[in-house]
């Protein structure tokens, strides 16, 4: 099959697809139109269909295997996917797993790599907490390797909230060598601990979208609750300490508008919410740039980075 982070301006596509989002709409003139989104495991193409009345545009929905012909075009510096004809793809046609978005790192190594991290936690109660979720728990650990870290945006595939969340760990490391005061046994399980709120906002692959509590709560809140829960099942698990830990994840998102219930408050916080963004927004930016191609131009204005992009001049 003929991948999408392949797919060049002019090319003709004929190919199986996952549709990951249908929804009409009506253009200026008053004539009805689809926006689409396809994907396979290299990323995802919006796409138009400008005549969903065709003969050509057979009945499919979200999450069907689509069999597409179109052609791809540029609009304001992204590519396109302009849909001529489509039809539900029959199970004998396609293998799913060439529709699932996988990290391009391997998944075993960045555990192994994360528990190494983690062995420098020495305080007692933080790694009892550490080896309820990551060590004892196989069903946990199977999850948290195999789930995004987000809906779209950044890390949104297979391993993405175990990439994500080695990273912060990574930089979160690198802040307690730079800032000896910080305290590094809170500051690294906090960045583990960060985001497995996700594993409840977000549901599996391939449908990888919000869940009614991700709606209503949201993965911080979740998270903290769930950190929560197992300090409360460690034996004197202190108090204070629970409630930094807690603060942190609460905290991690840094500004209330960007939904975290609390700003930091701890210098701990503080650099778990510099790291998170900064993991967050250069893998949103590395996405980016990798779907542009070999497109060495700006890439047009960026609603995520309120800027015109481009690559580097050495990317």
């Amino acid at each position: 099959m003929k991948y999408i982070e392949t797919f060049r301006e002019g090319d003709k596509i004929n190919d199986i697809y996952l549709c990951k989002y249908r929804q009409s709409a009506v253009a200026k003139n008053g004539k009805i139109y689809e926006n689409v989104v396809f994907q396979d495991k290299t990323g995802t193409i919006d796409g138009k269909i400008w005549d969903p009345n065709s003969a050509g545009i057979s009945d499919f929905e979200v999450l069907n295997y689509v069999w597409v012909t179109g052609d791809v075009t540029n609009f304001q510096g992204t590519l396109q996917l302009n849909v001529k004809r489509a039809r539900r793809a029959d199970p004998a046609e396609y293998v799913a797993e060439n529709y699932l978005p996988v990290s391009e790192k391997d998944i075993d190594e960045m555990y192994t790599d994360l528990m190494k991290c983690m062995e420098k936690v020495k305080n007692p109660y933080l790694r009892k907490l550490i080896r309820m979720y990551f060590i004892d728990n196989q069903a946990f650990i199977e999850a948290f390797k195999k789930h995004s870290a987000a809906k779209t945006v950044h890390h949104s595939f297979v391993g993405g909230l175990l990439e994500h969340t080695l990273g912060v760990v990574r930089l979160c490391d690198f802040y307690v060598m730079q800032y000896p005061y910080l305290n590094r046994d809170l500051l690294l399980t906090a960045a583990l601990f960060h985001d497995i709120g996700k594993l409840k906002e977000i549901s599996n692959f391939p449908e990888n979208d919000y869940t009614d509590d991700g709606q209503l709560l949201g993965h911080i809140v979740m998270g903290s609750e769930l950190v929560g829960f197992a300090c409360r099942h460690i034996q004197n698990f202190p108090k204070k300490l629970m409630s930094e830990l807690q603060h942190c994840i609460l905290a991690h998102h840094g500004e209330l508008e960007y939904g975290s219930p609390k700003k930091p408050a701890l210098p701990e916080a503080l650099a778990l919410n510099y790291a998170d963004n900064t993991d967050a927004k250069l893998e949103t930016m590395r996405e980016v740039i990798k779907s542009a191609g070999v497109n060495m131009e700006w890439l047009g204005y960026n609603k995520l980075f309120e800027s015109n992009i481009r690559k580097s001049t050495e990317f």
